[in-house]
C-alpha cells in the first residue's frame, strides 16, 4: 500500500518561511507515474487545494492566496515533492496534507479531494502575527 510521509511543518513567525516534504514509499510504480498536490484545512473548515503538480513537474497550480510566495516543486529520483512556503501569514496556517493520484492527466485547475487516491497524515503550519 502506497504512503505519504509528510515532513516539515512547524511555528514560524509572519513574514517567515517554512519547507513542507512528501516522500512516497512503499510504491510498485515510480513516482513519474503520480501527479501530485498539497492541501489544507482549518477545523470546521474545508479541505482546500493550495498547488498540485503534474508527473514530471513540468506543469503547476496554485491557489490565487499564495501565488507569489509558494512553490511547489519534486525530485523524482528521491520519490519527494516539495513546498517552499514564504512571506507566511497568520491566514496559511493550517494542517498541510499531500495527496497523489497515479495519472498522466493534468490540468492547470484547482485541485479536489476527490481526485487523490493516497494521502499523507498531515502536517501543522502555524504562523504567528
Amino acid at each position: 500500500q502506497v504512503q505519504l510521509v509528510e515532513i516539515g511543518g512547524g511555528s514560524v513567525q509572519a513574514g517567515g518561511a517554512l519547507t513542507l516534504s512528501c516522500v512516497i514509499k512503499e510504491s510498485q510504480f515510480p513516482s513519474t507515474r503520480y501527479s501530485m498536490a498539497w492541501f489544507r484545512q482549518n477545523p470546521g473548515k474545508e479541505r482546500e487545494g493550495v498547488a498540485k503538480i503534474s508527473p514530471i513537474g513540468g506543469s503547476t497550480y496554485y491557489m490565487d492566496s499564495v501565488k507569489g510566495r509558494f512553490n511547489i516543486s519534486r525530485d523524482n529520483a528521491k520519490n519527494t515533492m516539495y513546498l517552499q512556503m514564504n512571506q507566511l501569514q497568520p491566514e496559511d496556517s493550517a494542517t498541510y496534507y499531500c495527496a497523489a493520484i497515479i495519472t498522466n492527466y493534468f490540468q492547470p485547475v484547482a485541485p479536489k479531494q476527490w481526485e487523490y487516491e493516497f494521502w499523507g497524515q498531515g502536517t501543522q503550519v502555524t504562523v504567528s502575527s
